[in-house]
Order: structure tokens, then sequence, then C-alpha cells
């Protein structure tokens, strides 16, 4: 069995994980970056970038589409457009993949090691990690989890033939004519008007009264106007209750009671993400899970009892208390010491910098002696 000792390891290589990791490779640590999937984490290979790369391709389309129907306000005109599905996702996959490469690089330029496999703590400063040639054991004098999210799972809709996440939703061979989708969030908006500009005939199911229910209704006036136009059907104050036996429909229990079936060829459901913490063996490096660490890692993100850190991809962003100070990297293990304000990995941009004040502004004095810009010239 192989082992590996070095001074920070990161488990996950999504947007917390491989920044983190390469910052602490920039600061001179033996990091060691652990990573079961691809590099890049959800927001790269399943998330963020291919969904707006799906969403360039739908928008192309509805424009083609509209000059077919001679809809343009200048007066083109276009034959019907036709797409290969299947190219598309290929280009998709083509974008996805050179920013793989590109994370890869820049850890490797940073001196990191990287690590292919599903991680599971041993204790608190060890790790076992299943990779492809048989397990390694890396011990490291900190740790930083940032596992990411997975998508949230209805017991009554398992993820399975017709029933699918968002993941495979970017991933499928050809475009649904019907597609329902359980949940009027932002994953299930985005999706499924991408869907609709490609030709697909889209419900959206919400529980709540009405769209998007954590943003304000001014904000989300406008989208509810665009699904309207685009021949969304959307369900408020609706309920799913699961699949048709047939695999066919979604069963719905609609506002006012009364039972309707949705025919669905697919049927996406966006209900949420959860940590991704299952199967890593928190229990075994004395820490308790993100909910119940709350209170003792409030300011720092770091257990009482153990190195491992959490990072800000799994546990609540407090930004108020934690981003000035230094992360947990930028300590010298086992003192209390940091590193100084210049090798500091909060960019200066992010900085608070007093600006001198200007006719009818409300800041401080220009020239002041806390501004660090100079006195502006003029009267």
């Amino acid at each position: 069995m192989t082992e590996i000792t070095c001074k920070l390891l990161v488990i996950g290589a999504g947007p917390g994980g491989y920044v983190c990791a390469i910052r602490a490779g920039q600061l001179g640590l033996d990091t060691v970056i652990v990573e079961a999937g691809k590099l890049g984490g959800t927001c790269l290979n399943v998330g963020c970038i291919p969904s707006k790369a799906m969403i360039h391709v739908a928008e192309d389309y509805e424009k083609a589409a509209h000059a077919a129907a001679g809809r343009t306000p200048f007066g083109l005109t276009a034959g019907a457009p036709t797409l290969d599905f299947a190219k598309a996702v290929a280009w998709k996959d083509g974008i996805v993949g050179r920013l793989n490469n590109g994370v890869a690089g820049l850890l490797r330029k940073a001196k990191v090691k990287i690590v292919q496999g599903r991680a599971r703590f041993r204790d608190g400063k060890t790790v076992v990690v299943e990779t492809e040639t048989g397990p390694k054991v890396i011990r490291a004098e900190r740790i930083v989890i940032a596992t990411g999210s997975g998508p949230v799972e209805l017991p009554f809709l398992p993820f399975g033939g017709p029933v699918i996440s968002s993941t495979e939703a970017l991933s499928l061979s050809e475009i649904p004519q019907r597609l329902a989708v359980v949940g009027g969030g932002y994953i299930g908006l985005e999706l499924g008007i991408a869907f609709a500009k490609l030709g697909s005939k889209v419900t959206i199911v919400e529980t709540q009264e009405r769209i998007l229910p954590l943003y304000d209704a001014e904000l989300t006036a406008p989208v509810a106007k665009r699904l309207t136009a685009l021949g969304v059907e959307v369900l408020l104050g609706a309920k799913a209750r699961g699949a048709a036996p047939a695999g066919d429909a979604l069963l719905v229990e609609t506002a006012d009671g009364q039972e309707r079936r949705i025919a669905a060829d697919r049927i996406l459901v966006t209900v949420g993400r959860a940590p991704a913490t299952e199967g890593l063996g928190l229990e075994d490096a004395s820490s308790a899970s993100t909910t119940a660490a709350r209170p003792r890692c409030a300011a720092s993100l770091r257990s009482a009892t153990s190195p491992a850190s959490r990072c800000w991809r799994i546990a609540p962003w407090r930004r108020a208390r934690w981003w000035p100070r230094s992360p947990p990297a930028c300590r010298a293990p086992g003192t209390s010491a940091r590193f100084p304000r210049s090798a500091s990995p909060i960019p200066r941009s992010s900085r608070s910098v007093s600006r001198p004040r200007r006719r009818g502004g409300r800041g401080r004095r220009s020239g002041s002696a806390s501004s660090p810009l100079p006195p502006m010239a003029g009267p």
C-alpha cells in the first residue's frame, strides 16, 4: 500500500478545492489534492459551464427558428433550422475538456500532486484513497474538505430511466419532445427554458406560489413573462406524486387538489442540491456533520477536535467573519503564526480601500491620513 505524506491535503478538486490547493502550492506548502471524478468539480463538468454552453446552443437555434418564421424585425428570413443534438453535446464536452486540462495545468504549475480516487477518512490526519492501481494512504497535517454537492433525489421519484437530474439532462442523446420539470428554482428554469427553445413541450411543477421563491417577486416577474412567451406551462402550488407505472408521465396534485397526469418523455428533478459527504467517513475524523458543526466552526470553519477544515463549498459561507482572515492553509502548521500580509491569498482588489472624497460625496476627506490615494487635483 502506497503512503504519501504532505502538509496539506485537499479532498475535492472543484472551484473551492483546486483554488485552495493552487494557492497553498504557491505559498510553498507541500500539497496533495484528491478527486474522484474530473478536475473542476460540479461547476465545470456538470453545472455552470456545460449548462451555459447548451443555453448558447438553444439561443442560436431560437434565433434561426425566428428567422425561418419571418419574425425578425429587420426582415431576415431563412430556411427551417435543424440541429444535430449529438454534435452539440460533443461541442459542449470539448469546452469542458479544455477547461479540465487548464485546471490540471494550473495545479501542476503550483507543484500540487493530483491523486485520482475516492477518499475516506481513517482518522483526523489520515485518509485512504481507493485508486485504479490500489489503495493509497495519505497523511497530512491539515485537511480541507471541498467535496461539493450533488442533486437531491426524491424518494417517490428516484433517479433512473425517464427520471433524470441536471447531470443527465446535459448529456441526453436527443431532445425530448415532452419534458416535465419538478422544481421551479434557477436550475430547473434555465434547463427548462433551454429545452423549450430547442422545441420541447415543457411543463414546470412548483410547490410554492411562484417560481424562484427565494428571490424578490419583482425580479421573477420578467422570468414568468418569458416562460409564457415560450409556451412553457407552469403549475404553481402543485405537488409531484411520482411517475406513472409506464414511465411516460408525471403524476401531479394541482393547487386545487385535483389529480393530473402530465405526459413526459423525461422527468427532470431539480429540487436542490445537498453536500456530497456520503462515504467520506467524517465520523472517523472525529468531525460531526456540517449542520451539527456550525456552532463550533462559525468563525474559522474548522472542527474543534480535528485538523480537518471545511471549505465554504460545503459549509455555509460566513464572509463577514472568516474572509478577512488568513485561511487554514496560510497558517504555519502546528502554530498560531500566520504568513505575512504580503503572502495573503486574498486578492488586493477585494480588500477594503478608503477612497478620497469627491464633491458632493459622503466619503473620507481627500488627502486624509487614512487614505492610501493622493489628494485630488484642482480646487
